[in-house]
């Protein structure tokens, strides 16, 4: 079946073309962000569905450039002690975690390795007994990050802040044992534009 052609309403385009220009990115400058900004960014997510509108996640925000760096060099410390210590029956699986790790591993900003010299740095958290978080989570996150392009800014979805709950200054968060971290989101002025990566286009499946 031929496809037809698309007239967008005005709307839709902007949504559409917000979507298409985000990217990971993983340097920044120095111009702060207002924190009315953060909120409304957050404001997003918790618009974002969940199981049973369960609404799990709950945000832990630093934005102070200290506190940022002190909590990239613990959790670099720990993610690299981590690997060290897998044992040799995940040494594939460790190896691809590695080679990622370096891969996004910032060597000229070594005083921020994590998280890049981000100005905002989002640890968002659910329930340990809550089995749909995951997804719930990656639905607020992706809002957010959305929501951060629309507002002019980059951002990037952090998988190794989860290390933050192994490190010795994760107490500061103030995070209780019943939650636990699923990700850290960095948001702030980027310093650089990456390129659109290829996407699949043979992965859609009609059923009639």
């Amino acid at each position: 079946m031929k496809s037809e052609t698309i007239n967008r309403p005005s709307s839709a385009q902007a949504i559409i073309d917000v979507i298409y220009r985000r990217r990971a990115v993983r340097s920044y400058t120095d111009q702060p962000v207002a924190r009315n900004i953060v909120e409304e960014i957050i404001d997003a997510g918790r618009m974002a569905p969940s199981a049973i509108n369960k609404q799990p996640w709950k945000f832990y925000v630093l934005m102070d450039k200290a506190t940022i760096k002190s909590f990239s060099k613990e959790i670099a410390h720990v993610a690299l002690k981590d690997f060290a210590q897998s044992g040799i029956k995940k040494i594939t699986q460790t190896t691809n975690h590695l080679l990622h790790f370096m891969h996004d591993f910032n060597f000229g900003a070594l005083s921020d390795p994590i998280f890049h010299g981000a100005p905002v740095v989002i640890f968002i958290t659910a329930p340990r007994d809550n089995e749909w978080a995951p997804l719930d989570i990656g639905m607020c996150s992706q809002n957010m990050m959305l929501a951060a392009k629309a507002f002019g800014l980059d951002s990037c979805p952090v998988g190794f802040g989860k290390f933050v709950q192994h490190t010795k200054i994760f107490s500061r968060l103030n995070v209780p044992p019943s939650e636990e971290v699923q990700i850290s989101i960095i948001l702030g002025y980027g310093d650089e534009k990456p390129e659109l990566h290829t996407r699949k286009n043979d992965n859609i499946i009609f059923i009639d």
